[in-house]
């Protein structure tokens, strides 16, 4: 795939440092990390557990601010280390769709009003949001369970209804953090192949966190993420998934 220049990328973050605590009881999580990636780009972010890749995740989503460094999404500087250059609720609500380890959703809703709330929250009509809801929720095999509360699904299921509820806004960014944990092998592959077709269509960039190298050739670009550090990886897909 060839790379527009850094100005036309849809996510710049660089040397984004995350430092816990202080002096002797500091703990740095994330250091000096730096990612572009342009819109169309689905990327992986590989890494040994605790190496920092859930932490630089929601620093992009705009949900816990690095100490240091800068994120660049779509042309705005929304972070500037810890001071923000926008109203972050509001510009995440806009413009990121994030699917957790955990699902996440909220016990109260059905599954379909899960995934109507995102859309709704952002003026959509309660007509189009439950079509939009029902036809994302039929790709992922969960609209018999549109109804059911999310204490009547499968685990499998919560994190299906998460990822339609992260694609409903059509975002121009989707993070999302081991996704497929808690999928089989073919359900594993059809959110990869989803997260891909909605960024080659729609020009969303797109970062997974993922230990699952059985999708890893749906992905453009794979990062390797260890002691904090994020590093192009230099292995090809093949490599990775032997």
């Amino acid at each position: 795939m060839s790379k527009p220049d850094q100005e036309q990328a849809a996510i710049v973050a660089t040397d984004l440092t995350k430092r816990y605590g202080s002096e002797n009881t500091e703990v740095v999580a994330m250091r000096e990390a730096s990612m572009t990636v342009q819109s169309g780009e689905v990327v992986a972010l590989l890494g040994p557990s605790g190496s920092g890749k859930s932490t630089f995740l929601t620093a992009i989503g705009l949900i816990n601010p690095p100490t240091s460094g800068t994120i660049v999404i779509r042309g705005t500087l929304v972070l500037d280390g810890e001071t923000a250059g926008v109203n972050l609720r509001s510009f995440r609500r806009q413009h990121i769709g994030y699917v957790f380890q955990k699902s996440n959703l909220i016990p109260f809703l059905s599954a379909i009003e899960n995934v109507q709330i995102a859309m709704q929250l952002n003026g959509e009509s309660k007509r189009a949001s439950r079509k939009r809801a029902l036809e994302l929720m039929d790709y992922l095999g969960v609209a018999d369970r549109a109804d059911n509360f999310p204490s009547m699904l499968s685990g499998g299921q919560q994190q299906r209804v998460a990822v339609a509820r992260a694609l409903a806004n059509h975002p121009s960014v989707i993070l999302a953090d081991e996704p497929t944990a808690a999928l089989d092998g073919q359900r594993g592959r059809q959110v990869m192949e989803l997260f891909a077709k909605v960024a080659h269509e729609q020009g969303s960039a797109v970062i997974v966190v993922t230990h699952d190298h059985r999708s890893l050739d749906v992905f453009d670009t794979t990062y390797e993420m260890e002691d904090g550090v994020i590093t192009r990886s230099q292995h090809s897909v093949t490599q990775l998934d032997g």
